[in-house]
């Protein structure tokens, strides 16, 4: 190693230009192909089994994150100017190239389901936005009258409805991104208009993570700066030693655009941790060179950096070994960006050592040794004061060293303790400050409705019709009243038993004992038969499939952290064994499940 070091420099300025070169060319690969990575289920692993199912029931109920916009009045949503509102943004939504707009669902688009002299009908709850109060009294009433829609897609006090528009994963991009927020801005005043949801989520990470970046690395640098100046006492040292740490960063983001590696939030940790690695190489050489001129003052720049060299590059290639080893490690996670953080990061690490010993040692050989600023008396005093306070401080640990064990030992027993209350949080949200935007939009729109987040529960059978039988919709039915019923976090439920409810509901002319699952099969089948000539069946297609032989129970959740879905899980875990007895698997799926996976 010393051997090839030595080769390298005996042509410094060649060995400067030729990094300087490769180094502008990794600059430009990475301007041109770095992309940060929006999507959030790129994050895990796709071949694990609970993916490789969810997304499957995702494409089997079209289960797709949705965008959220919540339009507030505070005097209430049924008057011209809020439902007017809602009618042109469901109309602009279904109208961008990203949104297809059978996908859009809100108050203007709903179903209600009534019930008539001949039957069953579907209507909706407005076309043409009335502007007479009896006709907005009629839409309020219909609303309030309606357990599929009221507290849904109107909050229960009346003052906020919401719009969701569902996406495909492939199709979210920060231009999109800021085209929506756009778009919702144009529509302000006087109602107050909020948006949230997972894409939401992700656009803003993907928007924040860059600038917070960009922000937080020249802080950084500018700490460093004055750091190694203080310690190196040189600005020539200082330039060299931040040279190391451009170079290696440079490199590794050169090298994953190159290989078309995305940037995930927490590459964003990468030049923070070379700064470190980095910084920390240059001053242990730098420290070794000030120390050998100063014992050897009439030393040419040959016969320091030589010394330099020969004394310092095992130490400097075993700490950047065993650093990079241990971000190696981390090729274990199946989180994609987790392994991908641990290469790049051990990549960086090991041209940080590298830019060390060969960019360092060529500096001094083509521009001359650092202009080292002589500590004065008064500092060397200081530190004469500051060596008997370390050797007085280790003196007295060996003194009083079972005061020493014992004091270690309640250490390690507190950390054990605490250990043990550590839990892995999936949350996206908690990511954010508690006063972001986002958050603060996402809580307005958890107190008004069931949540923004949903835990997806995938019942399945090896018969057709079997959910038509009553039995099978009753354990349903009482896993969901189960589940809204004992957990705070979970707000609202939805399932083909809301669709049955509601029709036998208001097929006995409205009565609310009626409101419950039918006893027969065959009228199950019948109310389901009406619903697909009258309404529209994709809806229906969504919460069960052609031949009733799966069904897809969606849980709304005013958190997306694990102990939220593990509470959802923990209650509906209790059911499973009366399922199997029926023949029927329950399995999970939807992005909150695979963020807790």
């Amino acid at each position: 190693m010393e051997k090839i070091i030595g080769k390298i420099l005996k042509r410094p300025k060649l060995s400067l230009i030729v990094l300087l070169i490769i180094s502008i060319a990794f600059f430009i690969v990475m301007k041109k192909n770095s992309r940060m990575e929006t999507d959030l289920d790129k994050y895990m692993p796709q071949k694990h089994p609970a993916f490789v199912y969810s997304n499957q029931a995702e494409d089997w109920f079209n289960i797709r994150d949705g965008i959220i916009i919540a339009i507030e009045n505070k005097e209430g949503v049924f008057n011209y100017s809020t439902l007017k509102k809602v009618k042109d943004l469901t109309k602009a939504l279904g109208k961008m190239k990203e949104i297809n707009k059978d996908d859009v669902t809100s108050l203007y688009t709903a179903d209600n389901i009534i019930g008539t002299e001949d039957g069953m009908d579907v209507k909706s709850f407005y076309k043409k936005v009335p502007k007479s109060p009896e006709k907005l009294s009629e839409i309020r009433d219909n609303v309030r009258s309606n357990e599929m829609i009221f507290g849904r897609l109107v909050s229960n006090d009346e003052t906020v409805t919401v719009i969701i528009a569902e996406i495909e994963d492939d199709v979210f991009s920060q231009k999109f991104y800021h085209e929506i927020l756009n778009m919702v801005k144009q529509y302000e005043g006087p109602e107050k208009l909020y948006v949230a949801g997972r894409p939401i989520v992700e656009g803003t990470m993907a928007y924040l993570g860059p600038k917070d970046m960009k922000r937080m690395v020249p802080i950084v640098i500018l700490v460093i700066i004055f750091v190694l100046i203080a310690v190196l006492r040189s600005f020539k040292s200082t330039l060299f030693t931040l040279l190391v740490v451009l170079f290696a960063t440079v490199w590794t983001f050169g090298l994953m655009a190159l290989l078309k590696v995305p940037i995930y939030a927490v590459s964003t940790m990468i030049p923070v941790m070379l700064i470190a690695i980095g910084v920390a190489d240059g001053i242990h050489l730098f420290s070794h060179m000030h120390l050998y001129m100063r014992q050897n003052p009439g030393a040419g720049k040959k016969d320091v950096v030589k010394n330099m060299v020969h004394e310092m590059w095992k130490p400097v290639v075993m700490t950047s070994v065993t650093t990079a080893v241990g971000f190696i490690s981390l090729l274990t996670s199946q989180v994609y960006p987790i392994k991908y953080f641990g290469i790049f990061t051990a990549f960086g690490v090991m041209m940080a050592m590298v830019f060390s010993l060969v960019l360092l040692p060529a500096g001094i050989l083509a521009f001359g040794l650092p202009g080292w600023k002589d500590k004065n008396r008064e500092e060397d005093d200081k530190k004469e004061g500051s060596d008997k306070f370390s050797s007085q401080f280790i003196r007295n640990l060996l003194k009083y060293k079972y005061i020493t064990i014992i004091a270690t030992a309640l250490v390690i027993a507190v950390s054990i303790i605490g250990i043990q209350k550590v839990w892995i949080n999936s949350s996206f949200l908690d990511k954010f400050e508690k006063n972001s935007d986002i958050v603060l939009t996402d809580k307005f729109i958890n107190e008004h409705f069931g949540g923004t987040s949903t835990l997806n529960v995938i019942f399945e059978s090896k018969e057709n019709d079997t959910f038509k039988k009553p039995e099978v919709l009753r354990s349903v039915d009482r896993l969901q009243n189960d589940v809204d019923s004992s957990l705070v976090v979970v707000g609202n439920s939805f399932a083909l038993t809301d669709y049955l409810k509601r029709m036998n509901k208001v097929m006995h002319a409205d009565k609310e004992e009626f409101n419950r699952i039918p006893d027969s099969q065959d009228l199950i089948a019948q109310y389901l038969l009406l619903y697909e000539m009258s309404g529209d069946p994709d809806n229906l297609w969504k919460v069960v499939d052609y031949d009733y032989r799966r069904a897809n129970l969606t849980f709304q959740l005013k958190s997306d952290n694990s102990k939220a879905l593990k509470s959802a899980i923990s209650v509906i875990e209790k059911y499973i064994p009366q399922f199997n007895k029926m023949g029927i698997t329950v399995n999970y799926a939807g992005s909150g499940y695979k963020g807790l996976v």
